[in-house]
């Protein structure tokens, strides 16, 4: 019985198939970059270059603008006063995107007006876009990273010191910057945490010494801290602290 059934079965698949024709033929799919014997284009070579680009730009965004210091004290700041998740991240990255642009701006007009205009002409090449394109993003990261952060990686790679920062390589600069961004980022947020931490425990121990132990005490000072955060006009020193702390 069961072979009958599976006789049957296969003499139906391949009718459904004989009768199909053309619908049930495989799709032909195929990517050519070329024939073989000669080189890709430059166009093609744009276009990967242009997908890995765009592959690395949350990181370039993260580790050589102003971005990581940005978020990280505006994320001490809720955090602070303890307003779980107000702002909400969108805003709090929304601004740390739009500040970051504010700040860049300057260094992005030069990178624009010097390397890739010109490239866009054709009036330099591929490779000169992107060593003129390093020269104002170097300039703003060494401005900002530490000497000692610069010099453990120069250490690790056994780097020669540099005449001028112009000599140091990309690969040693941004790590050093992102290390320095850490570092002041989490001053600037140590700094923002003292004054409520200092409301915490005077409503801690006012509620200790009237016997109320049972109720939290940050009932009680989240409604002191965000009062205190509004009076002081909390949100526009934040962002003048950020953006004194990138003038050099």
């Amino acid at each position: 019985m069961k072979k009958k059934l599976l006789l049957s079965f296969a003499a139906l698949q391949g009718s459904f198939l004989a009768i199909g024709g053309y619908a049930f033929a495989e799709p032909a799919i195929s990517v050519n970059l070329g024939d073989g014997k000669e080189p890709i284009g430059a166009s093609s070579l744009s276009l990967l270059l242009l997908i890995t680009v765009l592959s690395l730009a949350p990181a370039i965004l993260v580790l050589m603008t102003s971005f990581t210091r940005i978020v990280i004290v505006l994320g001490f700041v809720r955090t602070s006063l303890g307003t779980q998740t107000m702002p909400p991240n969108q805003v709090l990255i929304g601004l740390a995107l739009f500040m970051t642009l504010f700040i860049m701006s300057p260094t992005l007009t030069q990178v624009n007006d010097q390397a890739l205009q010109p490239y866009l002409k054709g009036q330099i090449s591929q490779t000169d876009a992107l060593a003129k394109a390093a020269v104002p993003m170097k300039e703003f990261m060494y401005k900002q990273t530490r000497e000692k952060d610069l010099l453990l990686f120069m250490n690790y790679t056994k780097t020669e010191k540099p005449a001028t920062y112009q000599d140091i390589p990309i690969t040693v600069l941004v790590p050093a910057y992102a290390m320095s961004e850490l570092k002041t980022a989490f001053q600037m947020g140590f700094m923002i945490f003292v004054p409520f931490l200092i409301i915490d425990m005077v409503v801690a121990s006012t509620l200790m010494a009237m016997g109320m132990m049972m109720l939290p005490p940050v009932m009680i000072s989240l409604p002191f801290k965000i009062l205190l955060f509004v009076l002081v006009d909390g949100w526009y020193l934040v962002v003048k602290s950020l953006l004194t702390s990138f003038q050099t």
